[in-house]
């Protein structure tokens, strides 16, 4: 079937790597800047949002993270980040989104004197209004929190102690964040080595600014479960033609291993364009890695600084590299059965909205999409 944007946006989706300081509403940070005097860029809306995603698009890791000074600036205090996070969630729902992981890092929201256990005091709440808040308008979601290290910094063991604290209240899994080059994951093996003990689950962003020795720690020396980005995996595998003109690919050791393994790959091509991965969605590794049979998902990263959406991102593969309604399933139930919430929950939403919806987008009939609730 030939997928239209509308189909798009009805299908439910699945993200596991969505950061909650890059998907803030433009007009948000707008009126959260007045009320702590920070200075932006710009106090127009629709400019702010062209910004972003303008000086994030300097096709350098470095560059895109500097951004986030200013969703920063404005996210210190309990009342903030209660809002941030409650449109979060709503914002989500409405894009189709069934369940979702947002990861943040405590450690960067202590400006305004809130401890760590009162950072995720304050996004618990206001995720909690934000499902809500989507319910009320008809949309099921799901929402956990992987509170993030960030790698220069020292403070793995700490964050890691309080996430652990959250298991129970809406802290799914633990992430480790940050400027690749220079500060690798393995400085952190305290903190996973905690979790671990504790039978909690953690990715690691790797592979995106950073090659295959990064991925190679994420995944040897650290343990994780899944890879942030992991798109550098290419950097392992040898795309050729045989004499008989077959496309053949050849793997690495690292690279057999990502994939006998299946360790899922959270992939965000929008924001992987703008650092400079790939020069379109064409030529972005995702498909061939799709292929390949490796454990691929697709995510926004950024909503912010990429001017995306789970529906975007889906789009753009449509559009230019012909993925199909099958495609969407494969990915949307590989994300599903990776996700870090415990099992039995991620079962009945495969089976009460995610197969549902995928039906009848199959079927045409937008009348059960797989994110509406049972009430709607």
């Amino acid at each position: 079937m030939t997928l239209t944007h509308e189909d798009i946006v009805a299908l439910p989706k699945v993200v596991l790597h969505d950061h909650l300081d890059g998907g803030l509403r433009p007009a948000t940070i707008i009126e959260l800047a007045a009320d702590a005097g920070h200075d932006l860029p710009s106090t127009d809306p629709e400019e702010l949002a062209a910004w972003f995603v303008q000086a994030a698009s300097a096709g350098d890791l470095t560059r895109y993270l500097e951004t986030f000074a200013h969703t920063l600036a404005v996210t210190q205090t309990e009342p903030s980040l209660r809002r941030v996070a409650r449109e979060a969630v709503v914002d989500l729902a409405a894009d189709g989104v069934v369940y979702a992981e947002l990861r943040y890092a405590p450690e960067q929201h202590l400006g305004g004197g809130l401890s760590l256990q009162e950072v995720l005091d304050a996004v618990h709440a206001g995720l909690a209004e934000g499902v809500a808040e989507a319910a009320a308008a008809g949309r099921r979601i799901r929402v956990g929190t992987l509170p993030s290290a960030m790698r220069q910094f020292d403070r793995g063991a700490e964050i890691a102690e309080v996430t652990l604290a959250n298991r129970d209240r809406g802290s799914v899994g633990f992430d480790i964040a940050g400027p690749e080059d220079g500060f690798p994951p393995s400085r952190h093996l305290t903190a996973l080595r905690t979790l671990r003990e504790a039978n909690f689950p953690y990715t690691v962003h790797a592979g995106e600014a950073a090659g295959l020795e990064s991925i190679w720690e994420a995944v040897q020396l650290c343990g994780a479960l899944r890879l942030g980005h992991g798109v550098r995996i290419m950097d392992d595998i040898e795309l050729g033609t045989d004499p008989d003109g077959e496309l053949f690919a050849a793997l690495g050791d690292l690279a057999q291993w990502v994939l006998d393994r299946q360790i899922p790959l959270e992939i965000c091509p929008q924001s992987n364009l703008q650092t400079g991965i790939a020069a379109t969605v064409a030529e972005h590794p995702i498909t061939v890695l799709r292929d390949m049979g490796f454990a691929v998902t697709l995510n926004t990263d950024n909503r912010l600084m990429s001017g995306t959406s789970m529906s975007r991102e889906m789009w753009a593969l449509v559009d230019e590299a012909g993925w199909t309604l099958e495609d969407f399933e494969q990915v949307t139930l590989t994300a599903a059965w990776n996700a870090f919430a415990p099992n039995q929950e991620m079962r009945v939403i495969i089976a009460e909205q995610i197969e549902p919806g995928y039906a009848a987008a199959q079927s045409g009939d937008h009348s059960h999409d797989g994110h509406r609730s049972e009430e709607s």
